[in-house]
């Protein structure tokens, strides 16, 4: 472990190169450099190609006398390379005494294979770009805190693989699925992120103040209503990939930022959205994995065959015995919890919930953890989504359906709500909700009334926790090891 005396110590030497760096010509920092490959691609040329020029950070040295190794990194890998002290003279003195591991400079050379079969290019001569002042981890050791791989993610991306494959992966899933959609005749739009109702969801906002209007303003907890704002201007199909905000706990499965996606079809109910939600995750698992079967710790977990469909009031019956359509008042459903021992987890003060977050709540503690395989639950109870159409069979439940997959809600859809008088009389409840303490609940969205007042088509909407199918898909159990650079409390 290098202590913080050898720490300051070796970044005054670095320093002190910098100037010894200018001295032979060359710039410390330089502004730019003409490649002619990347690392990734310099490895499938011939041996004997000439005049290749590649670039990267030094994350490998090693002298043998008159001859040298070392390695450059990019993020799709590395590319050795050889010095000899026969062929660059005083270059390569130059080389040992100012290129240290951590630093990014351009190498020009011959593509060549080593004895050990490595793909090398030899160095005919070298640009420095950029000097580190503090060395790298220590190959062996390398960045093993979980808290500092966080921090340091540029850190953990060069000395970490693993890290490395996972964010590629990332990117690909999230272009399969922006493909997929674009195949099926969606638009992707953005709406806005600052907004002046918290609207979308139910979850609680980030308060901002925008100084030029001199108005509070909330950090966006969903794009919904801007999304339908659209279908009633006329798209019919529309998508975005939107940072969203909810200030609420951390842990495992939730964040305070994350990406969210969703998509809003018009003309469409929500059994033709769960059938194209099944397409879309198997496309999805057969681009980027090659198969419908992972493994997730030490789970499979099998997207294959036809995924069960189950109602919201089924499953609570069959996990826990309590059939909440006996139960019309928050009064009575928590009494009932109380009978038969159930403990709720939550930092929400249960006396103030209402009735539909104590449902929530019950379903979170009794039978979300069990589901692993893919489940699509539908029929919640009307108290949970403010914003989708009621059941016509049976009004106090509404066309909704998530898919869940090992505890998590990896898609939250519905048949969107667009009566504009249902809508208001539903505004007004989650309002004297919101007034008797409950904090999960919608405030009253009149410009989006107004919209809707406008008319609007039949609609059925999705959303997707983008973080939670990346962790699913790279076997990763922390959403935090999926996001570049998470939000942590300041370092002391």
């Amino acid at each position: 472990m290098t202590t913080l005396t050898e720490l300051n110590e070796q970044m005054k030497v670095r320093v002190e190169k910098i100037s010894q760096i200018s001295n032979t010509g060359q710039q410390p920092y330089a502004e730019r450099y003409e490649r002619t490959h990347s690392l990734s691609e310099a490895l499938t040329l011939a041996d004997d190609t000439a005049g290749v020029r590649v670039a990267g950070r030094v994350v490998s040295l090693r002298y043998f006398g008159k001859l040298a190794f070392g390695h450059l990194y990019d993020i799709n890998g590395k590319l050795q390379f050889a010095l000899q002290k026969k062929k660059l003279g005083e270059l390569f003195a130059q080389f040992k005494e100012l290129v240290d591991i951590g630093d990014f400079i351009g190498i020009e050379g011959q593509m060549m294979t080593t004895k050990t079969g490595e793909k090398t290019i030899d160095v005919h001569g070298f640009t420095f770009l950029s000097k580190a002042l503090r060395p790298l981890p220590e190959k062996f050791h390398g960045l093993t805190d979980p808290e500092l791989r966080l921090r340091r993610r540029y850190l953990d991306l060069v000395m970490n693989e693993e890290s490395r494959e996972r964010f590629k992966k990332r990117t690909h899933i999230i272009r399969t699925i922006r493909t997929f959609l674009d195949e099926n005749e969606f638009f992707e739009i953005d709406t806005p992120v600052l907004t002046n109702k918290a609207s979308g969801a139910l979850a609680r906002p980030f308060i901002t103040h925008n100084n030029a209007l001199d108005i509070d303003v909330y950090l966006r907890i969903a794009p919904e209503t801007y999304l339908k704002r659209a279908i009633a201007g006329g798209f019919d199909r529309v998508y975005e990939f939107a940072r969203s905000f909810r200030n609420e706990g951390v842990d495992a499965s939730h964040l305070p930022d994350f990406t969210l996606l969703e998509y809003y079809c018009a003309y469409w109910n929500y059994v033709d959205n769960m059938n194209f939600t099944e397409k879309l995750i198997k496309h999805l698992l057969n681009s980027v994995m090659g198969t419908l079967e992972i493994t997730y710790e030490d789970r499979q977990i099998s997207f294959d065959g036809t995924w069960p469909r189950v109602s919201f009031r089924d499953l609570i019956l069959n996990d826990c015995g309590i059939d909440i359509d006996q139960f019309a008042t928050k009064e009575d459903l928590h009494q009932e919890i109380e009978r038969q021992g159930i403990t709720l987890e939550t930092d929400v003060d249960i006396s103030k919930a209402g009735r539909g977050t104590l449902i929530d709540l019950l379903y979170k503690k009794v039978s979300r953890p069990k589901l692993i395989n893919p489940v699509f639950i539908t029929h919640h109870p009307l108290d949970l989504s403010p914003l989708a159409r009621k059941s016509d069979a049976n009004p106090s439940v509404v066309d909704r359906f998530q898919l869940v997959v090992n505890g998590w809600e990896v898609v939250n859809a519905y048949s969107e709500l667009v009566d504009p008088l249902d809508q208001a009389q539903r505004f007004k409840q989650q309002a004297e909700a919101r007034a008797h303490g409950d904090t999960e609940t919608m405030d009253v969205d009149n410009d989006f009334l107004t919209c809707m007042e406008y008319g609007m088509p039949p609609i059925s909407g999705w959303g997707m926790g983008i973080d939670r199918i990346i962790a699913l898909l790279t076997n990763t159990t922390n959403l935090r090891d999926v996001i570049l650079f998470p939000l942590l409390r300041p370092e002391v």
